[in-house]
């Protein structure tokens, strides 16, 4: 998803504090514990079985391990999150579909000590922008397997480096087999959310992503409308065209209001995210989605001093047309919280996210993908018992 990062002096601070109280909330809470409440769903199956507030967890439990790593997901599931983020798909050279934030896996894996990988760097220009490092698609998957995970953002959580070259990238058949796996092992539906991460470029190499991922969800019988795989992506085009692929839930992603899809840019489509938020824009996603994943800034704007300003009409514009809003990304440390919820100025500092989760809840929304679902969890409890 957001490939936002913060820069800042690392200091220790006891970030780990709320982690032990938080995965008791979240077990008190899964267990129905006196002073606890139980998230409601929508009513009904498929996506509108989720509790309300959904707590989806951002690339597993990437709060706390290196993120899109079978130890992130499965932390996320062990702290209580209702879905997991798993993953971002983008495929090798030999089109297999693997879990990386970005085709780009110089920050994500240890591929620049690999010196038999060395030649592999490159730039690439990548939905625009000119991009240096080494490719997803340069590599087949049994190379991709001699490398290891890596934190992407250790300036902010220089813990999670402790975990550095631990993990494997994983496939997304290996994600549909572990969650079947996880799903018998926990005794209840474990459901996943991935995204098809720069479907036009890859179309473009020859390596198109919607076909692949609806081949695989139809092998693992995981197609259906009720099935517990929610697709995503930032090219509205993408989400269209697994419509006609596959029934499962869809949601659109939607970036800053004055930027456009990619898939717009590359067509001649004028439009920007401003427009495909209008009621009218809103009413043509409903036609094809059943979601949007919209920046928590379309949700709240941010003041110039980085305060939250008013609300804006998307949560109700939105649930007016029938469309979920999964907003997007949570996180516990000072710099990617609004001003007024920051403690202190160290970039691994946590803030108070309890507070922002509270004011976030309060506009409607059906959900949040966050990297600390334990933190989500305890700011649904409190926002369903105040």
């Amino acid at each position: 998803m957001d490939s936002d990062q913060a820069n800042g002096q690392t200091q220790g601070t006891g970030r780990r504090a709320l982690l032990g109280a938080a995965v008791l909330g979240a077990g008190g809470a899964a267990l129905g514990l006196p002073g606890t409440a139980r998230a409601a769903g929508h009513g009904g199956r498929g996506l509108k079985s989720l509790p309300v507030p959904t707590i989806i967890g951002h690339r597993g439990a990437s709060g706390y391990r290196p993120e899109h790593t079978f130890g992130s997901y499965e932390l996320a599931l062990d702290l209580g999150a209702d879905v997991v983020e798993a993953g971002d798909l983008v495929p090798t050279k030999d089109g297999h579909l693997v879990c990386r934030h970005e085709p780009e896996i110089g920050g994500t894996t240890d591929v620049a000590s690999h010196p038999e990988f060395a030649d592999r760097r490159t730039t690439k220009v990548l939905d625009g922008v000119s991009t240096t490092g080494w490719f997803t698609e340069d590599f087949t998957l049994a190379e991709l397997k001699t490398l290891r995970a890596v934190e992407r953002i250790p300036a902010n959580r220089p813990h999670n480096t402790l975990y550095n070259g631990r993990w494997q990238i994983p496939t997304f058949e290996e994600v549909l087999q572990w969650q079947d796996e996880q799903t018998r092992r926990r005794g209840r539906q474990v459901w996943i959310y991935p995204e098809t991460k720069h479907p036009t470029y890859f179309r473009g190499l020859g390596l198109p992503l919607e076909e692949r991922v609806a081949k695989l969800l139809r092998k693992y019988g995981k197609d259906g409308r009720n099935a517990p795989v929610i697709l995503q992506s930032f090219e509205p085009t993408s989400i269209q065209r697994l419509n006609r692929l596959v029934d499962n839930p869809l949601v659109v992603l939607l970036s800053s209001a004055d930027s456009r899809p990619y898939d717009f840019v590359a067509a001649g489509d004028p439009r920007t995210v401003a427009d495909l938020i209008t009621p009218r824009g809103l009413r043509e996603i409903a036609g094809y989605a059943q979601g949007i994943g919209p920046t928590l800034d379309l949700v709240i704007p941010r003041n110039t001093d980085g305060t939250l300003g008013r609300p804006t009409t998307l949560v109700a514009d939105a649930h007016r047309v029938g469309l979920v809003l999964h907003p997007y990304t949570m996180r516990n440390e000072n710099p990617f919280l609004p001003a007024e919820y920051r403690k202190g100025g160290a970039a691994d500092g946590y803030g108070d996210v309890l507070g922002a989760f509270r004011t976030y809840f309060a506009t409607g929304i059906d959900g949040v993908f966050t990297d600390n679902a334990d933190t989500g969890l305890l700011a649904r409890e409190d926002f369903l018992n105040r």
